[in-house]
């Protein structure tokens, strides 16, 4: 779910910090959710409060939590504590690329770029080879932001940026994407220099669905064989959406892609159970028959952190459980 305005962004919170007194196991991951709504809807003291009581009871992740609280602090006038967070950060040395993407993220957003720029190379070597063929997102997403800043600051292309480079998959190539002589182009009358820069903004946009769909991974459900088979046993009416189990995993795969060719970021994969959405179902006082739960149950899982970052790598175990690498496997061409 991705609400447009104030008001919808605050009934989700509320939502999730309801589903988190139902699942206290799975509480980090739907605070976090509920603060970036909170955060999309104004309320940004009350996120900053959410944040403040994941990181007093041991965390699993608490380095991303204080990358997103400083970005947050510093969207409403706290700019020395927020500066404070970030150096804590980046002293710490996160083992993965989302803090440090955060956290030089919102130096960018502040026109901070020589710091920005510093803390997406000092990621950029603590994590990346460049001679790497194989990155997880949250890393191809850094690497896309170090190229977008030294862009900005018109600093020559190095060997992260050329592997920034032969990582994108999007249509327009990173140097046009990232080229600051681009605002010009919005005031033209040219027709077909508008028409340009409205293709190159459709590609970017995926680079901002990345903060704001950081904690709302978009996620779809995987069926495994055996609960397949008793869903649709129990539930005839979901044969619709269901025809066979071979279907199914193409359909995964196929959505997935779609979703990604789009510019959708962060996406998963959740396995779904029967007992699992008969209870969901009781939860919403709706029927598990009802083929519109399917994709709440989804959204749901992935809020608790149940959600398997798709694509896997092509060396991985592919998301299927066949046994097969996720190259062999839906990861073929």
């Amino acid at each position: 779910m991705r609400p447009d305005i104030p008001a919808d962004h605050t009934t989700e919170a509320e939502r999730l910090l309801r589903t988190a007194g139902q699942y206290p196991e799975d509480r980090e991951p739907l605070l976090l959710r509920a603060a970036a709504h909170l955060e999309l809807a104004g309320d940004r003291e009350r996120a900053t409060a959410l944040y403040d009581s994941l990181l007093a009871t041991d965390p699993a992740d608490p380095l991303l939590i204080r990358s997103l609280k400083a970005a947050n602090l510093w969207e409403y006038g706290h700019e020395a504590e927020a500066r404070a967070i970030i150096e804590g950060v980046r002293r710490e040395r996160p083992a993965e690329a989302a803090p440090w993407a955060i956290a030089a993220e919102t130096l960018e957003s502040h026109d901070e770029l020589e710091e920005a720029e510093a803390t997406f190379t000092e990621a950029a070597r603590l994590l990346v080879s460049p001679s790497d063929e194989e990155l997880p997102y949250a890393t191809h997403s850094l690497l896309s932001g170090r190229h977008r800043v030294r862009r900005l600051l018109a600093l020559p292309h190095d060997a992260y940026d050329t592997l920034a480079d032969r990582l994108h998959t999007g249509q327009v190539p990173l140097d046009e994407l990232h080229d600051p002589k681009r605002l010009w182009s919005l005031g033209s009358s040219d027709p077909a220099e508008l028409q340009a820069e409205i293709a190159r903004l459709r590609s970017e946009l995926g680079s901002y669905r990345t903060a704001l769909s950081r904690p709302f991974p978009v996620a779809v459900l995987h069926w495994p064989e055996r609960e397949l088979d008793e869903l649709l046993a129990a539930y005839p009416e979901l044969e619709a959406e269901y025809p066979t189990y071979r279907a199914h995993l193409t359909d995964i795969e196929a959505s997935l892609r779609e979703l990604a060719q789009a510019g959708t970021p962060n996406l998963g994969i959740v396995p779904a159970t029967v007992p699992s959405y008969e209870a969901f179902a009781a939860s919403e006082t709706s029927s598990p028959a009802n083929p519109d739960l399917l994709p709440q149950y989804a959204t749901t899982l992935a809020a608790r952190g149940r959600a398997t970052p798709w694509p896997p790598l092509r060396s991985a175990s592919c998301w299927c459980g066949s046994g097969r690498t996720y190259g062999e496997c839906h990861g073929a061409e």
